[in-house]
């Protein structure tokens, strides 16, 4: 399954999301001078910023409290009245209980979308393939520190120190495998298997030594994946159905191999203006790393079972794995930072821990998270994949809610503020159209005043045109150096940034209309030139 750099999928205590915030800073500040027509270039970049959008003022708090069922239902109405959100699905727990697991909103088929819907938990999917591989250890069939290879003799890379890759790396994404040194996402689009995911690292290199530094790459739990397949003697999709989703009852969920095999049900959209556009998800693969199909009830019973040391909803022994695998789930590595196996480290607005993972796809999003102090839990998904609309930011407004005790005054506020930020782009992207015709119609005036000028002086007047195509092509690139490196591939930003792409891509139409015509123009009069004696014709009255 096709799954793209973080962009509000890790919170705060995650090291891409501290770079997120930090690296975007540093591009704006360089100056560009342009004509009109480019002038809102530099506010494009802004709406792929959802860190720099505004917060509501946090709630006093008053210590972690069960949110009443009612009080959860009007956040989430709320929200997706204030985002365009078409669905989600929320569950909260406490303790061995569900307290509130509801759907809202509709699904792309039309289906409302209930406690019993199966959604995309993309990334989320990285902790059920952690606990697999915990099952198997406390089963004796294998131990986080043995190498790889020792289980998987077909896991072979380019770079000898891929022997030295042990279990636990690939769980807490220290492998040394890395986006930078291959491009599991922009490669391609033909794995179809976990036996094919894995071969295809075979000429793949490392980043890093192994153990020595994190970094978030989907095919470390593509192996893992493939690495349960070979030790439990079945297909992956099988043991998690044997193995985990059996023992707590979570019948709807389920694991998928691409993005092919999404049901409708469990499609998504790309918002844009508060408006739900229905949207197929581009193919990719990403069983293991992101292929779970879950729902709300069922994401209850997973809570509960990570929060109860292994026990399901009402108490029940699930003989899962026992308290102290759980912990060792929850645990970081040395090395890894705040990122566990499968889970990553936080806090909450007051300073309380929080056990997370988030997931994001191109049309759908999901965020889960345990509060271990007050013994509760919280999982969204969220049927857009688009940044403004998303599970990030309504899975924060429920941790605040049971944080603090009081639902945020304006939930979503962040998001609602980039849609204005998007209308403002398309606003900007409709005034280009005129701005464009106007600079072609006027190609042969703005020649005639170059006549007499050096050539470097012209080329410098005519460089800001080739600006913005230069970035809606290089979009990608500029996106995924942002987001630490992340492997983007060229269609990625349109599905998590609509608005900002499509105001790009009408500067960039516009200016390279108006580059091409006086390009044009000068080539005609540069031949005229060339083929009479020079005359006396002076500058023109064109634009100077």
């Amino acid at each position: 399954m096709a799954l793209p750099p973080p962009v509000r999928a890790e919170r705060r205590d995650s090291p891409a999301r501290r770079t997120a915030d930090t690296r975007p800073l540093r591009l704006l500040r360089t100056r560009v001078t342009a004509p009109p027509l480019l002038g809102a270039c530099a506010l494009l970049l802004l709406s792929a910023l959802p860190a720099a959008a505004a917060a509501a003022p946090p709630a006093v708090a008053s210590g972690p409290r069960t949110p009443d069922p009612a009080a959860v239902d009007a956040l989430v109405e709320d929200y997706l009245e204030a985002t365009g959100l078409p669905g989600a699905a929320v569950v909260v727990t406490e303790g061995t209980d569900i307290v509130h697991a509801g759907g809202y909103g509709t699904a792309p088929d039309g289906a409302p979308v209930t406690a019993g819907t199966p959604m995309a938990v993309a990334s989320v999917s990285k902790s059920f393939t952690a606990l697999a591989v915990l099952r198997l250890a406390e089963a004796g069939e294998l131990d986080l520190d043995d190498p790889v290879r020792e289980h998987l003799p077909e896991f072979t890379m380019a770079d000898p120190r891929a022997e030295r890759i042990t279990v636990r790396h690939l769980l807490d994404q220290t492998s040394g495998m890395s986006d930078t040194e291959f491009a599991s996402y922009s490669r391609g689009r033909d794995t179809l298997t976990l036996r094919g995911a894995v071969a295809d690292l075979r000429g793949a290199g490392l980043a890093a030594e192994p153990g020595t530094r994190w970094e978030y790459h989907n095919p470390n739990y593509q192996v893992a994946a493939r690495l349960v397949e070979v030790v439990g003697g079945r297909p992956f999709a099988d043991h998690l159905r044997a193995e985990v989703f059996a023992p707590l009852g979570m019948d709807d969920s389920t694991t998928i191999d691409t993005d092919l095999d999404l049901p409708a049900g469990a499609r998504g959209h790309v918002v844009v203006l508060g408006l739900a556009i229905p949207a197929d998800e581009p193919p990719g693969f990403g069983n293991g790393s992101g292929g779970v199909l879950s729902s709300a009830r069922d994401m209850g019973a997973w809570l509960i079972a990570h929060g109860s040391g292994g026990r399901g909803p009402g108490g029940a022994e699930t003989g899962l794995l026992s308290p102290e695998g759980f912990e060792a789930l929850h645990t970081p590595s040395e090395g890894s930072g705040s990122y566990a196996l499968g889970w990553s480290l936080g806090e909450t607005g007051s300073g309380a821990p929080v056990v997370e993972h988030s997931g994001q796809i191109m049309t759908a999003t999901a965020h889960q998270a345990l509060l271990p102090d007050s013994g509760h839990g919280i999982a969204v998904m969220a049927n857009s994949g688009t940044a403004a609309a998303g599970a990030g930011w309504l899975a924060d407004a429920l941790i605040e809610l049971v944080d603090s005790g009081t639902a945020p005054e304006r939930p979503g506020a962040g998001a609602a503020e980039l849609l204005w930020l998007d209308a403002a782009l398309l606003a900007g992207a409709a005034a280009a159209v005129p701005l464009g015709v106007r600079g072609v119609r006027r190609a042969d005036a703005w020649a005639r005043s170059r006549s007499g000028r050096a050539r470097w002086a012209t080329a410098a007047r005519l460089l800001p045109y080739a600006l913005p195509p230069a970035l809606l092509l290089g979009l990608h690139e500029v996106l995924g150096w942002l987001f630490q490196g992340r492997d983007m591939a060229w269609f990625q930003p349109p599905y998590l940034f609509p608005a900002f792409w499509a105001a790009l891509a009408a500067r960039s139409l516009g200016c390279a209309a108006v580059l091409a015509a006086r390009c044009a123009r000068l080539a005609v009069r540069g031949s005229a030139r060339a083929g009479r004696s020079p005359s006396a014709e002076g500058p023109g009255d064109g634009d100077r």
